[in-house]
Protein backbone atom coordinates (compact mmCIF):
# COMPACT_ATOMS: atom_id res chain seq x y z
CA UNK A 1 0.00 0.00 0.00
CA UNK A 2 1.38 3.51 -0.56
CA UNK A 3 1.81 6.43 1.02
CA UNK A 4 -0.31 9.37 0.10
CA UNK A 5 -0.54 12.57 0.98
CA UNK A 6 -4.11 14.38 -0.14
CA UNK A 7 -4.75 18.31 0.30
CA UNK A 8 -8.01 19.52 -0.71
CA UNK A 9 -9.21 23.67 0.15
CA UNK A 10 -12.07 23.99 -2.47
CA UNK A 11 -14.55 24.69 0.58
CA UNK A 12 -13.98 26.35 4.21
CA UNK A 13 -12.65 23.72 5.19
CA UNK A 14 -9.42 22.21 4.42
CA UNK A 15 -9.11 18.51 4.31
CA UNK A 16 -5.96 17.15 4.81
CA UNK A 17 -5.72 13.11 4.61
CA UNK A 18 -2.50 11.16 4.84
CA UNK A 19 -2.76 7.03 3.58
CA UNK A 20 -0.65 4.72 5.06
CA UNK A 21 -0.79 0.90 5.29
CA UNK A 22 -3.81 0.25 7.26
CA UNK A 23 -4.74 3.68 8.37
CA UNK A 24 -6.05 6.97 6.54
CA UNK A 25 -4.80 10.13 9.22
CA UNK A 26 -7.00 12.99 8.92
CA UNK A 27 -7.24 17.05 9.23
CA UNK A 28 -10.01 19.27 9.06
CA UNK A 29 -9.52 23.06 9.74
CA UNK A 30 -10.46 26.30 8.80
CA UNK A 31 -10.22 26.69 4.90
CA UNK A 32 -10.78 29.96 2.95
CA UNK A 33 -8.18 32.71 3.59
CA UNK A 34 -6.49 30.86 6.40
CA UNK A 35 -6.04 27.59 3.94
CA UNK A 36 -2.29 29.06 2.54
CA UNK A 37 -0.96 29.51 5.93
CA UNK A 38 -2.10 26.52 7.50
CA UNK A 39 -1.78 23.98 5.17
CA UNK A 40 1.68 22.99 5.38
CA UNK A 41 2.07 23.17 9.16
CA UNK A 42 -1.18 20.92 9.63
CA UNK A 43 1.06 18.38 6.61
CA UNK A 44 3.82 18.80 8.49
CA UNK A 45 1.79 17.38 11.94
CA UNK A 46 0.05 14.80 10.00
CA UNK A 47 3.47 13.32 8.57
CA UNK A 48 5.01 13.27 12.43
CA UNK A 49 2.29 11.63 13.95
CA UNK A 50 3.04 8.65 10.99
CA UNK A 51 6.49 8.76 11.92
CA UNK A 52 7.44 9.87 8.26
CA UNK A 53 9.04 12.46 6.37
CA UNK A 54 7.94 13.95 3.03
CA UNK A 55 10.86 11.74 1.23
CA UNK A 56 8.74 8.83 2.21
CA UNK A 57 5.50 9.98 0.10
CA UNK A 58 4.48 7.82 -3.20
CA UNK A 59 2.86 10.38 -4.55
CA UNK A 60 0.41 13.78 -3.72
CA UNK A 61 -3.26 14.23 -4.19
CA UNK A 62 -4.61 17.48 -4.85
CA UNK A 63 -8.79 18.81 -5.13
CA UNK A 64 -8.84 19.93 -8.48
CA UNK A 65 -12.49 21.42 -8.01
CA UNK A 66 -14.71 23.01 -8.73
CA UNK A 67 -14.55 25.20 -5.77
CA UNK A 68 -13.42 28.32 -4.22
CA UNK A 69 -11.03 30.24 -6.54
CA UNK A 70 -8.57 31.07 -4.10
CA UNK A 71 -9.23 27.52 -2.41
CA UNK A 72 -8.19 25.42 -5.32
CA UNK A 73 -5.18 27.75 -5.87
CA UNK A 74 -3.75 27.08 -2.66
CA UNK A 75 -4.20 23.31 -3.01
CA UNK A 76 -3.11 23.06 -6.87
CA UNK A 77 0.10 25.18 -5.86
CA UNK A 78 1.23 23.47 -2.58
CA UNK A 79 0.63 19.85 -4.29
CA UNK A 80 2.53 20.80 -7.46
CA UNK A 81 5.75 22.55 -5.33
CA UNK A 82 5.74 19.14 -3.47
CA UNK A 83 5.44 16.97 -6.51
CA UNK A 84 8.06 18.78 -8.02
CA UNK A 85 10.78 18.69 -4.88
CA UNK A 86 10.10 15.18 -4.40
CA UNK A 87 9.69 13.68 -8.24
CA UNK A 88 6.54 12.29 -7.34
CA UNK A 89 3.36 12.48 -9.37
CA UNK A 90 0.38 14.05 -8.20
CA UNK A 91 -2.95 12.65 -8.10
CA UNK A 92 -6.18 14.81 -9.46
CA UNK A 93 -9.59 14.40 -7.43
CA UNK A 94 -13.00 15.65 -8.38
CA UNK A 95 -13.67 18.13 -5.17
CA UNK A 96 -17.57 17.39 -5.77
CA UNK A 97 -17.18 13.89 -5.94
CA UNK A 98 -15.55 13.46 -2.19
CA UNK A 99 -18.86 15.24 -1.67
CA UNK A 100 -20.60 11.85 -3.09
CA UNK A 101 -18.23 9.68 -1.35
CA UNK A 102 -18.90 11.06 2.56
CA UNK A 103 -23.00 11.01 1.41
CA UNK A 104 -21.89 7.15 0.13
CA UNK A 105 -20.31 6.31 3.56
CA UNK A 106 -23.30 7.75 5.46
CA UNK A 107 -26.01 5.34 3.31
CA UNK A 108 -26.75 7.40 0.64
CA UNK A 109 -26.70 4.67 -1.70
CA UNK A 110 -25.06 4.53 -5.39
CA UNK A 111 -26.69 7.45 -6.78
CA UNK A 112 -25.89 10.86 -5.82
CA UNK A 113 -26.75 14.43 -6.92
CA UNK A 114 -23.79 16.90 -5.43
CA UNK A 115 -24.99 20.20 -4.71
CA UNK A 116 -22.37 22.83 -2.98
CA UNK A 117 -23.23 26.62 -2.34
CA UNK A 118 -21.19 28.51 -5.20
CA UNK A 119 -21.90 31.89 -3.64
CA UNK A 120 -23.16 35.08 -5.65
CA UNK A 121 -26.39 32.74 -6.20
CA UNK A 122 -25.11 29.50 -7.53
CA UNK A 123 -24.61 26.37 -7.04
CA UNK A 124 -21.87 23.59 -8.22
CA UNK A 125 -23.95 20.68 -9.05
CA UNK A 126 -23.06 17.13 -10.61
CA UNK A 127 -24.32 13.45 -9.96
CA UNK A 128 -22.43 10.35 -9.55
CA UNK A 129 -22.92 6.64 -9.96
CA UNK A 130 -21.22 4.12 -7.89
CA UNK A 131 -20.56 0.98 -9.85
CA UNK A 132 -18.32 -1.97 -9.82
CA UNK A 133 -16.22 -0.02 -6.48
CA UNK A 134 -15.81 3.25 -8.38
CA UNK A 135 -17.80 6.26 -8.91
CA UNK A 136 -18.80 7.43 -12.51
CA UNK A 137 -19.72 10.41 -13.42
CA UNK A 138 -23.16 10.83 -14.99
CA UNK A 139 -23.51 14.50 -15.07
CA UNK A 140 -20.16 16.62 -14.94
CA UNK A 141 -19.89 18.92 -12.69
CA UNK A 142 -21.14 21.84 -13.85
CA UNK A 143 -22.85 25.65 -12.63
CA UNK A 144 -26.22 26.31 -12.10
CA UNK A 145 -29.23 29.36 -11.01
CA UNK A 146 -30.80 27.51 -8.26
CA UNK A 147 -34.30 27.24 -9.75
CA UNK A 148 -32.84 25.65 -12.81
CA UNK A 149 -31.02 22.54 -10.97
CA UNK A 150 -34.54 22.45 -8.52
CA UNK A 151 -35.84 21.48 -12.67
CA UNK A 152 -33.00 19.74 -14.23
CA UNK A 153 -32.42 16.92 -11.35
CA UNK A 154 -36.24 16.18 -11.04
CA UNK A 155 -36.47 13.89 -8.04
CA UNK A 156 -33.08 12.61 -7.25
CA UNK A 157 -32.16 9.47 -5.17
CA UNK A 158 -30.27 11.09 -3.29
CA UNK A 159 -28.21 14.47 -2.61
CA UNK A 160 -25.62 16.05 -0.87
CA UNK A 161 -23.85 19.27 -0.12
CA UNK A 162 -24.40 22.55 1.66
CA UNK A 163 -26.40 24.10 -1.18
CA UNK A 164 -29.12 22.07 0.48
CA UNK A 165 -29.60 24.46 3.29
CA UNK A 166 -28.14 27.04 1.71
CA UNK A 167 -31.25 26.70 -1.17
CA UNK A 168 -33.68 24.77 0.62
CA UNK A 169 -36.58 27.20 -0.30
CA UNK A 170 -35.84 26.85 -4.06
CA UNK A 171 -34.77 22.85 -4.02
CA UNK A 172 -37.27 21.84 -1.90
CA UNK A 173 -37.75 19.35 0.88
CA UNK A 174 -35.82 16.28 -0.17
CA UNK A 175 -36.37 12.85 1.39
CA UNK A 176 -33.02 11.39 0.96
CA UNK A 177 -30.43 14.52 1.56
CA UNK A 178 -27.40 14.77 3.44
CA UNK A 179 -26.24 18.67 3.94
CA UNK A 180 -23.73 17.91 5.86
CA UNK A 181 -20.14 16.24 5.61
CA UNK A 182 -19.35 13.23 8.08
CA UNK A 183 -15.26 13.79 7.33
CA UNK A 184 -14.39 15.65 3.68
CA UNK A 185 -10.62 14.60 4.97
CA UNK A 186 -11.66 10.88 5.12
CA UNK A 187 -13.35 10.84 1.54
CA UNK A 188 -10.47 13.05 0.34
CA UNK A 189 -8.22 10.18 1.62
CA UNK A 190 -10.50 7.28 -0.02
CA UNK A 191 -10.61 8.66 -3.66
CA UNK A 192 -6.66 9.45 -3.42
CA UNK A 193 -6.16 5.62 -2.67
CA UNK A 194 -8.68 4.70 -5.33
CA UNK A 195 -7.13 6.99 -7.96
CA UNK A 196 -3.47 5.50 -7.28
CA UNK A 197 -4.99 1.97 -7.11
CA UNK A 198 -6.42 2.57 -10.76
CA UNK A 199 -2.72 4.01 -11.85
CA UNK A 200 -4.22 7.59 -12.36
CA UNK A 201 -0.92 9.14 -11.40
CA UNK A 202 -0.07 12.20 -13.43
CA UNK A 203 2.99 14.88 -14.25
CA UNK A 204 3.30 17.80 -11.24
CA UNK A 205 3.00 20.26 -14.38
CA UNK A 206 -0.57 18.98 -14.66
CA UNK A 207 -1.47 19.90 -11.30
CA UNK A 208 -3.92 21.87 -12.61
CA UNK A 209 -7.63 23.42 -10.89
CA UNK A 210 -10.83 22.85 -12.75
CA UNK A 211 -12.68 26.05 -12.63
CA UNK A 212 -16.83 26.31 -13.77
CA UNK A 213 -17.37 29.65 -13.54
CA UNK A 214 -15.53 32.61 -14.87
CA UNK A 215 -16.71 35.38 -12.85
CA UNK A 216 -15.64 35.11 -9.31
CA UNK A 217 -17.23 38.03 -7.92
CA UNK A 218 -20.11 40.61 -8.01
CA UNK A 219 -19.99 44.03 -9.17
CA UNK A 220 -21.38 46.57 -5.98
CA UNK A 221 -23.97 47.93 -8.46
CA UNK A 222 -24.89 43.76 -9.09
CA UNK A 223 -24.68 43.06 -5.44
CA UNK A 224 -27.46 46.24 -4.46
CA UNK A 225 -29.50 44.80 -7.48
CA UNK A 226 -29.79 41.43 -5.94
CA UNK A 227 -30.45 42.92 -2.29
CA UNK A 228 -33.17 44.97 -3.56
Amino acid sequence: MPSLLALDSSTDTMALALVTPGRIRVIEAAGGSQASARMLPEVKALLADAGLVMADLDAIAFGQGPGAFTGLRTACAVAQGLAFGLDRPVLAVDSLMLVAEDARAQGAGDDVWVAMDARIGEIYAARYRWTEDAWAVVEAPGLYRPEVLAVHWGEPAAAAGTALTEYASVLGDLPRAWPRARSRAAALGALALAAWERGEMRDPAEALPVYVRDKVALTTAEREAAKA
